[in-house]
């Protein structure tokens, strides 16, 4: 999508060599607050129905991921692409029952595979990092 590239150009901007000072100082530490901050707004707007500033919320809460994705690119630990990558392939390890064996299975059903699939993920993540 060219609006999400371009997004992501002008962060990259915000905290390149003549960016923005404020932008420049910050770090992931001291965004927590925002990203805190910005998620407790939407969860305001969705109480209220309030979808024109939900829009104005989610657009809050994508910043962040940006901002945090384009910081952590410049320290040469991974781009928001990579953060997307690794997004697109827990879905669809998660949702086996759809990008896999096509089973219909109840809600019930979903959130207990969820919670299996993620237990299991976390195991293999502590083995790999031994």
């Amino acid at each position: 999508m060219k609006e999400f590239s371009k997004l992501v150009s002008i962060m990259k901007k915000l905290i390149g060599p003549n960016g923005c000072p404020w932008d420049l100082k910050q770090n992931h530490i001291t965004l927590l607050k925002y990203l805190k901050e910005e998620s407790e707004e939407f969860i305001s707007a969705v109480k209220k129905k309030d979808y024109e500033n939900m829009k104005e919320e989610l657009g809050d809460i994508l910043l962040q991921v940006i901002f945090h994705s384009a910081l952590a690119e410049k320290n040469g630990k991974f781009s928001v692409k990579d953060v997307i990558t690794a997004l697109n392939k827990k879905l669809i390890r998660r949702h086996p029952h759809v990008f896999k064996n096509r089973k219909k299975i109840t809600e019930e059903e979903v959130l207990r595979q969820w919670r299996e699939i993620k237990k299991r993920e976390k195991n293999e993540n502590r083995k790999k990092t031994r």
